[in-house]
Formats: structure tokens, C-alpha cells, sequence
């Protein structure tokens, strides 16, 4: 729920009072930006409890390394950075596992969104599914560069702060990316020439109740740290 007492409060303002001790602030800064890190974490990392425990482990660093910040970037680029690096992570740790990506048709359906698998057309759903199915085909990183740029709608040079490399590396990751893409999504393209990622771009993604990060209202850790995969 909306605290009205930071209505006004910037980011960077919220993460200071974290830091002075303010027990509610960080709890606020997770409210405003969850949804969309969770978006991230969902399409880059491909399934739905490793994205939780990604998002939930990324929201324990940040509480505890808030000190650390520096204001050299946005407040959310800098959580994006953080929940970003845990997804290439788990994502590392599983290709060394050899985990299989996503290939059935059970585990696509419940990356779908509540709003989506409810009330989107079955066309779109079944472009979704292709899209994810062919997304976990593509090495961590590139994944990355293109949630960020191709779904999330960030420009080039945001993803690139919070890939935390060169704007020429995302574009060359999301140009091999895409290429890489293309030959599997090549059938679902409309006759517009609109792009599958295009018009896949999240709209109004919200972390699903019971299975995403739960809100985080106070300054204990283990609050910040509730939902996900695992209890």
C-alpha cells in the first residue's frame, strides 16, 4: 500500500533515510520498482521461481548494500544493475548444470502474467509462449540486453548502465541476439513487419501475488526478503 508520507520523497532521498535508519523507506523504493524488476528477471532467467529467488536475492543485496550508493546513477538503474547480476548468475549456475531451458508447454504457461493467461486473446498467448521458448535459447547475456531494450523499452544507453558495459556492447548483444531470434520467430511475424519483441513489450506487469517478491515494509531484512520460490 502507498505510504503518503513519501509522495514526495525522490529515490534517492528514499534510499538515504534507509540508510539513516528510517524503517518504512526501503519498503517504498520496493513498491515503486518491483514489477518491473521482476519483469526482468522473469524474461531474462525464464522461469518463474528462479526469477523470484533472483528478484528476492537482489532486493537483500541492495537493503544491505545501500550504504554503498553513490548517486553516480539513478536509484533504479542501480537496482536494475543488482537484480540483473543475480539473474546472469543463476543463469551461469544452471548452464553449468546443464538445467534444460524452458520446453513444455506447462512450465510457459505459468510464465504468463495473471492479466495475460486470463483475459489476452489465445493468439497472443501463443506468441508469448514462442517467444519465451525461443528467448531461453539465447546465451545469459544477450537474453539480458534484449529484455532490457527489446521488452522493457529501455534505451540503449540506460541498459548499458545497468548491464554496466559499453552502449556498443548492448548493441552488438542485442543485434546477435536478434539474429539469433529470427529464424525461430520468423512465422510469427505479422504482415505489418512489426516486431514479435515489439509487441511483446510488458504492459502493466505486475508481480503475481503468490509466487513474486512480497512487499517489504519495514527495515528487517527477512521482510524484504519474503516471497519467491522458497520460502
Amino acid at each position: 500500500m502507498d505510504d503518503a508520507r513519501f509522495a514526495d520523497t525522490s529515490d534517492q532521498d528514499l534510499l538515504a533515510q534507509h540508510v539513516a535508519g528510517e524503517p518504512d523507506a526501503f519498503g517504498e523504493l520496493v513498491r515503486r520498482h518491483r514489477d518491473r524488476l521482476w519483469a526482468v528477471a522473469l524474461r531474462t532467467l525464464g522461469d518463474r521461481e528462479e526469477a523470484a529467488d533472483a528478484v528476492q536475492d537482489a532486493l537483500v543485496s541492495a537493503f544491505r548494500a545501500a550504504h554503498t550508493f553513490r548517486g553516480q546513477s539513478a536509484v533504479t538503474t542501480w537496482l536494475h544493475r543488482i537484480t540483473v547480476n543475480a539473474c546472469l548468475d543463476r543463469a551461469r549456475k544452471a548452464a553449468s548444470r546443464k538445467t534444460a531451458p524452458v520446453d513444455d508447454a506447462e512450465r510457459l504457461d505459468q510464465l504468463l502474467e495473471p492479466h495475460e493467461s486470463a483475459e489476452a486473446p489465445a493468439e497472443r498467448q501463443d506468441l508469448h509462449r514462442e517467444l519465451l521458448a525461443a528467448l531461453s535459447t539465447l546465451p545469459a547475456e544477450q537474453r539480458a540486453a534484449l529484455v532490457l531494450v527489446d521488452m522493457q523499452a529501455y534505451p540503449v544507453a540506460e541498459a548499458a548502465r545497468i548491464l554496466d558495459v559499453p552502449t556498443g556492447t548492448v548493441k552488438s548483444r542485442c543485434a546477435r541476439g536478434r539474429a539469433r531470434l529470427l529464424p525461430l520467430l520468423t512465422h510469427l511475424r505479422s504482415n505489418s513487419g512489426d516486431s514479435v519483441v515489439e509487441r511483446n513489450r510488458t504492459q502493466g506487469t505486475s508481480v503475481p501475488p503468490a509466487s513474486g517478491p512480497r512487499d517489504a515494509g519495514s527495515s528487517d531484512p527477512a521482510a524484504v526478503k519474503g516471497g519467491g520460490g522458497h520460502a
